[in-house]
């Protein structure tokens, strides 16, 4: 009996398990509700593909926080070395970047999902796009929406790679949440991850400076359970608050603080390759008939936005006493008031919980069923380490409804 396996999304998470189904020798049908698949691995190669990270490994384990015990043997199993190998499997030579980003040396994603989608066909991979699934029959078949009408599929082992809920208009929605939580499988709410936050600017301050960056800066913050960051990076002004980097970097626990205790403030240190002491002393000097923004420029090499942002939060006369104007430009505070929403995010926080899951991420309660990549509840910051562990869970899905198939024959 040739058991058959579907793979429901076409990222990069649906993609690896497809792969490791197909190299045992299984057939396996993915299906993805848009019109081509790996849409948002494209968007996330626009700027150069960040496949991975080359920090040492226990640094790197770090980064999956709370989730780090689940991630780790996912990691052990297929981490940033076999990516780079795999990549390479595929004429995609990749490089480390200055800040210890792993890419691949054309820095687009566009050839290594060309040359992987040929070798998928090749190894017998049947790809249907355009199909919309819509959960499950009475009689347990997958039941899908295409523009021919509704179609019934039965398979022998389902793999779920739906994505979270971040960017909808490439695929993940979300929707699938509750199809399945009405099987009884526990969904932590989908939350925004890697996302920028809204600040109340004033219509000055928003029309003057939306879209420049902010650098070099470093943002202090201390969250509601009282751990302190420090952050060196950069970031960006937008109209409805920041974004970038480093904000991405800090995400978690800023939403997580907000959601806590309503807001979140962060420190900013305007200059920080100055001291508060030499600050002082250069703002200290005579600025005759000078403005105070020429002042700034002149005495402390500080202009454009950095400066927008003082007049933007401090009272008029902190900037006639230097101390209290050196202290303001060493940690600056900036409210935000809420993370923006989810279908803007990068990544999404939730999802189904690990405890629901074996070590193969088949649910426990929904035996032939397998989930990967975002659906599931982890998160972590940019810089590789969402591609590195989409891929390892995609890889552990696959082989766990592999083995599991392979039971069935027993």
């Amino acid at each position: 009996m040739a058991y058959v396996i579907a793979i429901i999304g076409g990222g990069p998470v649906g993609l690896m398990a497809a792969e490791v189904i197909s190299q045992a020798g299984l057939p396996v049908h993915l299906y993805d509700a848009m019109p081509s698949v790996g849409r948002k691995f494209l968007l996330a190669g626009k700027g150069g593909l960040n496949l991975t990270h080359s920090e040492p490994y226990p640094d790197f384990l770090d980064r999956y926080g709370s989730r780090r015990e689940q991630i780790a043997p996912l990691l052990d199993a297929f981490g940033p070395d076999d990516l780079r190998a795999w990549a390479a499997g595929l004429g995609v030579e990749t490089f480390v970047g200055t800040s210890g980003r792993v890419f691949p040396t054309e820095m687009k994603a566009a050839p290594l999902l060309r040359a992987w989608l040929r070798r998928l066909r090749e190894a017998g991979v049947v790809f249907h796009t355009r199909h919309r699934w819509l959960g499950w029959d009475d009689d347990g078949s997958l039941h899908f929406a295409t523009r021919n009408g509704e179609v019934r599929v039965e398979a022998d082992a389902t793999v779920l790679t739906l994505g979270g809920g971040s960017w909808p208009k490439l695929g993940s929605d979300g929707g699938w949440v509750p199809l399945l939580a009405e099987r009884g499988v526990p969904i932590a709410p989908l939350r925004p991850a890697n996302c920028g936050f809204d600040v109340a600017w004033t219509e000055h301050f928003r029309s003057r400076f939306e879209g420049q960056p902010v650098k070099p800066v470093v943002i202090h913050f201390t969250d509601a359970t009282g751990y302190d960051y420090a952050q060196q990076g950069e970031f960006i002004v937008t109209a409805t608050g920041v974004e970038g980097s480093l904000i991405y970097a800090l995400s978690a626990p800023l939403r997580n603080t907000i959601e806590a205790t309503g807001s979140a403030v962060i420190q900013l240190d305007l200059a920080p390759d100055w001291t508060e002491e030499r600050l002082v002393s250069r703002l200290s000097q005579p600025r005759g008939k000078r403005s105070m923004a020429n002042h700034m420029k002149r005495a402390v090499n500080l202009d454009g936005v950095k400066t927008g942002l003082l007049w933007e939060f401090l009272e008029r006369d902190v900037f006639d006493d230097p101390k209290r104007l050196a202290a303001a430009i060493k940690s600056l505070p900036i409210p935000l008031l809420a993370p923006r929403p989810l279908a803007e995010a990068i990544s999404t926080a939730g999802g189904i919980s690990f405890e629901a899951l074996d070590e193969h991420l088949m649910l426990r309660g929904l035996p032939g069923l397998f989930a990967a990549g975002e659906m599931l509840d982890w998160e972590a910051p940019t810089g590789g380490y969402l591609l590195t562990a989409s891929f390892a869970t995609g890889r552990a899905a696959g082989l766990g409804a592999v083995a599991w198939v392979k039971r069935q024959e027993v």
